[in-house]
């Protein structure tokens, strides 16, 4: 286990490097920058706003700047030459600097802020995904053949075909122009959830539903299964104590995958539904080439996919003992 752990976490310090450097680069070599609006600014001015956020600096020295954990600005560190009134010290330090668009905040600030928004949000579509792709994959296992079972494989098909903003749109169509249920944008109340968070989870649901299925197939044909009905046990003990456990055994190695992809389709959706998340965030960013905070939730994405994959690995042996870890 430790011997485990200890390579992940030198594969994430090796990741974690890749994508500062490489989305380091990559933005700043976008034509454009943050400071480039409809209306000129007056040449002076912009001098001024470059030097105050160290675009006049030579590339390399601002990539070393912003990993840190040194502030090489003249008001940096005094052991390094400078006054000490800065403490601005780079990613290394948690450090995400301060936003380019949204003055007066950091960039620490913005994600504080519209972090809770997004995980309810992938929270509730998380639970939409799982609760709707186990039900109809169980039933679909256990009517195998049937009308039900047809029905219910062809709408996952559909739901792994469609994408989420689509999805998102008949939703709207639906629930909110002809049958006025839910609002159409905002957030603060249950039902401006549900349909953003049933939209974003709806593909997840259906690629579950799949895997619980084939799951439920092969754990009802194995002998365990054969002895617990030998026993005597209801059909409900034996579906839901012995078949249910080993069935969705390949949905926990998908939980990764998913939770991934859920981060990232929350992007669209957050933009749809008007919802002030990260995504939503990160869009503006990238679209004002605001360089920090896309910087800062690009790294916090990162952060996060790579910690619930290994919790994804972690649990995976926990519900099924025969599974090892790489290094054991």
């Amino acid at each position: 286990m430790t011997r485990f752990l200890l390579r992940r976490a030198l594969w994430f310090a090796v990741t974690l490097f890749t994508v500062v450097t490489i989305s380091f680069f990559l933005m700043r070599s976008v034509r454009g920058g943050p400071f480039d609006t409809d209306r000129a600014l007056n040449e002076a001015v912009r001098i001024n706003i470059e030097a105050r956020y160290h675009l006049d600096w030579p590339l390399w020295k601002q990539y070393a700047h912003y990993v840190g954990p040194f502030n090489l600005d003249e008001h940096g560190p005094q052991f390094l030459g400078g006054d000490g009134t800065d403490t601005f010290g780079g990613v290394l330090s948690g450090d995400f600097g301060p936003s380019f668009r949204y003055r007066d905040y950091t960039v620490n600030d913005i994600i504080a802020q519209s972090l809770p928004i997004s995980a309810l949000l992938g929270t509730v579509a998380m639970m939409w995904a799982l609760a709707l792709g186990i039900t109809t994959g169980m039933l679909s296992a256990l009517r195998r053949g049937s009308g039900l079972d047809v029905s219910l494989r062809l709408a996952a098909t559909g739901g792994i075909a469609l994408p989420n903003f689509v999805i998102a749109g008949f939703l709207v169509i639906l629930f909110v122009f002809l049958v006025p249920l839910f609002p159409v944008a905002g957030w603060g109340s249950l039902r401006h959830m549900l349909l953003p968070g049933f939209a974003l989870g709806a593909p997840f649901a259906a690629y579950i539903s799949r895997l619980t299925r084939t799951g439920m197939l092969e754990t009802l044909s194995q002998d365990h299964i054969r002895t617990a009905w030998a026993k005597g046990l209801t059909p409900r003990l034996v579906i839901m104590r012995h078949a249910l456990k080993g069935g969705i055994l390949p949905v926990v190695s998908y939980l990764g995958p998913a939770t991934a992809g859920i981060l990232t389709g929350s992007l669209v959706i957050e933009k749809i539904f008007y919802i002030p998340g990260t995504g939503s965030h990160f869009v503006n960013s990238a679209l004002n080439r605001d360089y920090t905070l896309s910087m800062g939730v690009t790294i916090l994405f990162t952060v996060l996919v790579y910690t619930l994959n290994l919790v994804v690995d972690l649990a995976y042996t926990l519900l099924d003992p025969r599974i090892k870890l790489e290094d054991e």
